[in-house]
């Protein structure tokens, strides 16, 4: 981590979507260095628009300066329904569309600011960048996942499955896009060691790169939260899995439905919440054993986590997976591959799976269910420490003085 650091407003920060339930912002909010936040949807409590945008709002961030593109996004939402824009190119066309706002956003103000710092999301901040560098503002780029490395290993998997769960890839003009956004960039933020090494495997130039793990920081709440297990599974009180988070083939999903197959005469039920993003084979989506519960909002989550005795996030590849820190918070022990950042200690809060293979995971699942006072005790280790904090998220961030 770089030593200075910098205590006035001098960040511009762009979001679109919530991800990371707006932790950088909100690191830079309570540090009082985040000058804006741009952003797509933004509803505060009993504002006209909340039924529609849901839970797009924070209160730590209730008396930050937020600028967010409400209409322009409903509008776009219309327009996409009535011309059946889907898939990519309507991902593509929100990523425009957003970076349109942001821009004109920033002209009003630019002329008010010394230096500011502009941080952005990779694969919408190609305008933004480029806007922030003609001033000479200094810019970073936060790198979501593992870039085009990524996207080949799940092209691969799709192939070996014979491109039965309906997976397509990006077009060429994404990853272009992307390099420039990668070009345009001071400094490029990634959340794990995975991400970097798949980055630079990319081409990216690795004195850019800079590792800042992400944060979560679970919601006060007055119930204490205590889990028990029972001296053995059985048919009235199974192994209960979750997993959380987009249900697709990067996830590693398809092999994880595979071991359901597998495991279907033991005592073990699947509870598989998130956006669906492949099609299910009809002999998964009827299985008893596995609960398809589809997309929940970020106040509902808690329950899901309750419900289960394990987390499990076989991925092939992600840029870190905040879903280890919200189980662990839960003190839900977790199962992870080694591609999906730095959380779980093997043995102590869960199972690291060296290769998320098949064979991996379903050994895995197999501990678990002979062993439920080992997930006793990794439920009782099961924390959440000081560097996934908000604090030193915030420090880091305010810390890139270039």
């Amino acid at each position: 981590m770089v030593s200075e650091v910098h205590n006035r407003k001098d960040w511009i920060a762009c979001q679109i979507g919530a991800r990371e339930n707006y932790a950088v912002p909100r690191a830079m909010h309570q540090r009082e260095c985040l000058q804006e936040l741009i952003t797509d949807l933004w509803s505060p409590p009993g504002s006209r628009t909340s039924r529609k945008v849901g839970d797009r709002f924070h209160p730590d961030l209730a008396n930050a300066n937020v600028r967010s593109a409400n209409f322009s996004f409903f509008r776009l939402e219309a327009f996409a329904r009535a011309t059946r824009l889907r898939d990519w190119n309507l991902i593509t066309k929100r990523n425009r569309v957003f970076q349109d706002f942001v821009v004109d956003e920033c002209k009003k103000f630019a002329h008010t600011l010394r230096q500011p710092k502009v941080f952005a999301y990779s694969y919408a901040a190609k305008q933004v960048l480029k806007f922030a560098k003609q001033r000479s503002w200094q810019t970073v780029l936060g790198q979501i996942d593992a870039g085009p490395v990524e996207e080949r290993i799940v092209s691969r998997l799709s192939e070996e499955s014979g491109n039965r769960f309906g997976w397509k890839p990006a077009p060429t003009s994404y990853w272009e896009d992307w390099q420039e956004e990668c070009d345009l960039a001071d400094r490029i933020i990634i959340n794990s060691q995975w991400s970097r090494s798949c980055l630079m495997e990319a081409g990216v130039n690795d004195s850019k790169l800079f590792v800042v793990p992400l944060a979560y920081q679970l919601p006060i709440t007055n119930t204490p939260i205590t889990r028990e297990y029972p001296p053995n599974f059985t048919p009235d009180r199974p192994l209960r899995v979750l997993f959380l988070g987009q249900i697709s083939l990067r996830k590693g999903i398809a092999r994880l439905l595979s071991v359901a197959r597998s495991l279907q005469s033991q005592t073990i039920e699947f509870l598989m919440v998130g956006p669906t993003q492949i099609t299910i084979p009809e002999d998964l989506r009827s299985n008893r054993k596995i609960r398809w519960v589809g997309p929940v909002g970020r106040n509902s989550v808690r329950s899901y986590y309750e419900q289960a005795d394990v987390f499990i996030l076989p991925t092939l590849s992600d840029g870190f997976g905040l879903t280890q820190l919200e189980a662990l918070a839960h003190r839900l022990p977790v199962i992870a591959s080694r591609q999906c950042g730095e959380v779980v200690t093997d043995g102590v809060n869960g199972l690291l799976l060296d290769e998320p293979t098949t064979a991996a995971i379903e050994e895995a699942l197999l501990s678990c269910l002979h062993n439920p006072g080992q997930l006793a005790q990794f439920s009782k280790n099961a924390t959440v420490g000081e560097r996934f904090s908000l604090s030193c998220l915030g420090a880091e961030l305010c810390a890139l003085a270039m």
